[in-house]
């Protein structure tokens, strides 16, 4: 097992964070056996079993959670004296995790080939799950999430895009519905809802001239992935509430057609995060200049666009 001498703490940590060998031996890749016997051969060593196996589950021992409580910030604090080690580097190298949604990872995707181009020593591990998760526990270097949602005591670095929401339904939905001109119209309306990651009903938010609303739409079909919403709408199942970035191309192509949009203002858009009390190794700061860079990009053709405006 290639390791950076510290592998078999890296793979009970591992195998905790996943609940499982296959999945912490993708994350580290190597081979589910070669991660079983480094486990196995630390437990043999400190006489304890760590992990309680079953060939359907795998579950931390009393004895394992403890262990892993202390040595994951007992091994984070050396993963970073590593890191600062390594930033003297003239060159950014190694493994940057990255935590984010499905979303957002394809809206900074192109941001993430552009930093990979420029610095070929660097490679992404780039994960994404709809719920929110602390980085630092969960073993990420940074994560990419919309500002609001970002906690107060980390690093923030807008990627420059502000977000907004829309409604939308398909031609052939509004052929046969009345177009809504208030939030409080919606409820004549089929709508096709989100379950977010905790199995809550997420409420669409709107707001205009100080007046907010949060609207609980009722409708025949529940998903909890953006793509699929976007494809109900299209087929005419009903309304969906998306990002302006998930629907523009079909806006453009006319196969949505958006409503209510003077009740979906700007919102603060996505950051790429990371925590405030740890040194950044210098692949992290890279990656943080072609962020900036991208978002000054976007502000100087922002401004080029509205000067050449009539």
């Amino acid at each position: 097992m290639k390791t950076s001498g510290l592998g078999e703490l890296e793979a009970v940590l591992a195998v905790a964070r996943h609940r499982g060998f296959r999945a912490a031996a993708n994350e580290m890749g190597v081979s589910t056996s070669a991660l079983s016997h480094a486990v196995a051969g630390l437990e043999a060593r400190i006489g304890v079993r760590l992990f309680n196996r079953t060939t359907r589950s795998v579950s931390l021992s009393e004895a394992g959670a403890q262990f892993v409580a202390t040595v994951g910030p007992a091994l984070s604090t050396i993963r970073e004296a590593m890191d600062r080690a390594g930033s003297y580097g003239d060159t950014p190298s190694g493994t940057l995790r990255i935590n984010t949604s499905v979303g957002a990872a394809h809206q900074v995707m192109a941001v993430f080939v552009a930093f990979l181009a420029r610095y070929p020593e660097m490679k992404l591990d780039i994960v994404t799950e709809g719920k929110l998760i602390d980085i630092v526990l969960e073993g990420f270097d940074a994560g990419v999430r919309l500002i609001e949602t970002v906690p107060q005591d980390m690093v923030a670095v807008p990627f420059g895009d502000r977000q907004r929401f829309a409604v939308v339904g398909s031609p052939a939905y509004f052929a046969s519905h009345r177009k809504p001109r208030t939030p409080a119209d919606l409820k004549a309306h089929r709508c096709i809802r989100s379950r977010m990651p905790s199995g809550t009903i997420y409420q669409w938010e709107f707001e205009r001239h100080g007046e907010t609303v949060r609207f609980d739409g009722q409708g025949s079909l529940t998903l909890d992935d953006g793509s699929l919403m976007l494809a109900a709408a299209r087929a005419g199942v009903g309304l969906a509430y998306l990002t302006e970035w998930t629907v523009s191309a079909d806006l453009a192509a006319g196969t949505l057609v958006r409503v209510l949009e003077d009740w979906t203002p700007p919102l603060d858009g996505l950051c790429l995060y990371y925590p405030s009390h740890r040194h950044a190794p210098a692949g992290l700061r890279a990656l943080v200049g072609t962020i900036r860079e991208h978002a000054e990009t976007q502000r100087q053709s922002a401004r080029g666009g509205r000067q050449k405006q009539p």
